[in-house]
């Protein structure tokens, strides 16, 4: 899966994407998230080619300018957004789908050091991945899932899916989006569910100790 689009459709997904770009001028010249995929557009042209020293200084005044490091190697395909760009790293055997979203902080890493394999995690299509978290190694994460901001992820993913935590889990699979849902802070919480589970039985315990107690006064 590559690429074969223009830089035009970018430059659209930011508009559809980020509601602080009011304008095509504007989402052109201020998204560093877009000047990011755009310069890697070019690099990954070239390490394609085996021009890999110019992708690799491609790469790294992209890095540079927008404060994201996205490998030569990495396959992306239409409809790519990132929201600010700092601090996000996609790795050389990376491969995105279509319409997927990371916001800030997001790593896309390997787990091993060996050379001529597949490293780096498969994104699926109608992905978003939420701030800071971490994906890592060569496994896939089913199309229109969200992980949730500060999750790391070390196993496969199935489609439709809602993951968070550390490690990350399965917490919710919904049904298919029918369009890409950017609100990554609107996740479930299986900490919070827990709690208030046990909140609840707790009320429930009081109240049967307390119908005890008016029995047995009632008794005397």
């Amino acid at each position: 899966m590559s690429w074969k689009g223009s830089w035009k459709e970018d430059v659209e997904t930011v508009l559809e994407r980020d509601p602080a770009a009011h304008s095509y001028k504007e989402a052109l010249l201020f998204s560093p998230g877009l000047h990011a995929i755009l310069l890697h557009r070019f690099s990954h042209n070239a390490y394609l080619k085996g021009n890999l020293t110019i992708a690799r200084m491609i790469n790294y005044l992209a890095r540079f300018i927008t404060g994201a490091d996205i490998h030569p190697g990495a396959t992306i395909g239409k409809g790519f957004f990132i929201d600010h760009a700092t601090g996000v790293v996609i790795g050389e055997t990376s491969v995105i789908g279509e319409n997927v979203s990371v916001f800030q902080g997001v790593t896309l890493g390997g787990v091993s050091a060996e050379r001529g394999r597949k490293r780096h995690p498969t994104i699926g299509d109608n992905v978003v991945i939420g701030a800071h978290a971490v994906i890592l190694g060569d496994i896939h994460i089913g199309e229109n899932t969200r992980i949730g901001a500060g999750s790391v992820v070390i196993k496969d993913v199935p489609p439709n899916s809602t993951v968070v935590g550390i490690p990350g889990k399965v917490v919710r699979r919904d049904g298919l989006p029918v369009k890409v849902d950017m609100r990554h802070d609107q996740l479930p919480d299986p900490f919070l569910d827990a709690f208030s589970d046990m909140s609840h039985h707790m009320v429930e315990l009081e109240r049967r100790i307390k119908e005890l107690e008016d029995q047995l006064a009632k008794q005397k």
